[in-house]
């Protein structure tokens, strides 16, 4: 018996053993670049990494990433000049691009249509409009030099707070039991296409059984009339809040944003306002060919050069002029 437990205990093991080398030999895991915050408190990637971020559980999506010095998913460096015609993108996920390599980013298909442009793209997974303001201001010396800036924004997600403080949910992933975890490929994989998701919440449904809980899935809550209308309000309130306390040059910024997305109350504020904004969803929703992943709400090529052409579109019209 004991022997019996030995040898299936040793199979186990080098069976794992073969499952990692595999993952690792097929980089079905994805790599994570580490994050830090910086002297001025913002939250971004440690510099000088490289890596691959894979979505699905065939590596449905392949790509390369590569952070440069300041810390961002970049085929560039980031050294504006007052003599050079700089764009800084700003933004989340979107802007961060891990979905697409680095070296076919938004900045540099807007740089292939923009002779004497660079484009500078501080994107991290996350970041919300407080992020983005408290970052343009935190560098702002650097962003002095940059001629114009645009602001990665929508209007459901990024207005939770009316002042930045650092998101010490995120920093949690940088402990050093998530960084070991890191290390295990397979483990990384495993959690990436949910295998391990039935174990994690096997807890929280066992203490709701002995609670007396039922596990029907949940009924989501229509919201009233009311109800919207306060949140917007909210929310264009925290936008008001973020403005004042960081700044926002209206002659050199733009957001861009979906109008699809975005209630009509808070674009008639950034009109009557001054502030500009790019319109990238009206191209995305009349394309023919899908924008999007298939299993992901991130642009896919197409998409990314849809929105690239929407910016440099806005650039003539607002700036190139």
């Amino acid at each position: 018996m004991k022997k019996l437990i030995f040898k299936s205990g040793l199979y186990f093991v080098l069976i794992l053993l073969a499952l990692e080398l595999i993952v690792r030999a097929l980089h079905l895991g994805k790599d994570s670049p580490a994050r830090f915050v910086d002297d001025f408190n913002v939250e971004k990637w440690i510099p000088n990494q490289h890596g691959y971020s894979v979505t699905g559980n065939r590596r449905q999506n392949f790509s390369e990433y590569k952070i440069n010095n300041s810390g961002f998913n970049s085929y560039r460096e980031f050294n504006p000049t007052y003599e050079k015609t700089e764009i800084a993108l700003v933004g989340d996920s979107f802007i961060e691009g891990f979905h697409q390599d680095y070296d076919h980013s938004i900045g540099k298909k807007i740089e292939n249509q923009l002779d004497g442009v660079e484009v500078y793209e501080y994107g991290y997974a996350g970041y919300d409009f407080a992020d983005q303001l408290h970052l343009v201001n935190a560098y702002k010396e650097t962003f002095d030099k940059i001629d114009y800036v645009v602001l990665g924004f929508r209007f459901r997600d990024d207005l939770f707070r009316g002042e930045y403080k650092v998101v010490h949910d995120r920093m949690r992933l940088e402990s050093a039991m998530y960084k070991n975890a890191r290390k295990i490929k397979l483990l990384v994989y495993a959690q990436g296409i949910s295998i391990l998701k039935p174990v994690f919440d096997f807890p929280g449904k066992i203490i709701s059984f002995i609670k007396g809980k039922s596990n029907a899935p949940k009924v989501e809550k229509v919201e009233t009339t009311e109800e919207i209308e306060a949140k917007q309000k909210r929310y264009i309130d925290n936008f008001k809040s973020l403005v004042e306390i960081y700044g926002y040059d209206k002659s050199r910024f733009a957001m861009l944003l979906d109008v699809n997305e975005t209630p009509q109350v808070f674009l008639t504020y950034l009109e009557t306002h001054g502030f500009k904004y790019i319109d990238f969803g009206t191209a995305l929703k009349n394309s023919k060919t899908p924008p999007t992943l298939i299993f992901d709400q991130h642009w896919n090529n197409h998409g990314r050069d849809l929105v690239a052409q929407s910016i440099v579109d806005a650039y003539n019209e607002f700036w190139n002029n």
